[in-house]
């Protein structure tokens, strides 16, 4: 009970914008979680390693997010990496674009 009091307690004393920000965070390693699960599953169907376009759609989605925590919470460390990363998912992304508009338009990439 001395456990749940406590809680009760930290989150009465909780501003507003706190307790959005840490919907925010939880729901960005939500995103982070669900890339991980996606391309597990993509690759149990095609019995070998796959990363599909969603994982990097996930990343991009959930990198943001936790970019944005990161910065409301002034952490130079975190900011870095997920800045980093996003650089690496939005790369990804256009290179899957980039090859979709080739074989659409007959071109070999």
């Amino acid at each position: 009970m001395e456990l749940w009091g406590k809680l009760v307690q930290w989150w009465a004393a909780t501003p507003s914008v706190e307790k959005w920000w840490l919907v925010i965070g939880f729901t960005a390693e939500l995103m982070f979680v669900m890339r991980f699960i996606v391309q597990w599953v993509a690759s149990e169907w095609a019995k070998k390693s796959v990363v599909p376009d969603a994982f990097w759609f996930f990343s991009v989605l959930g990198g943001s997010m936790l970019l944005a925590y990161a910065i409301y919470r002034v952490d130079p460390v975190f900011i870095v990496g997920q800045g980093g990363g996003l650089v690496v998912y939005l790369r990804n992304i256009y290179l899957i674009k980039k090859h979709r508009r080739a074989m659409n338009s007959g071109v070999t990439v």
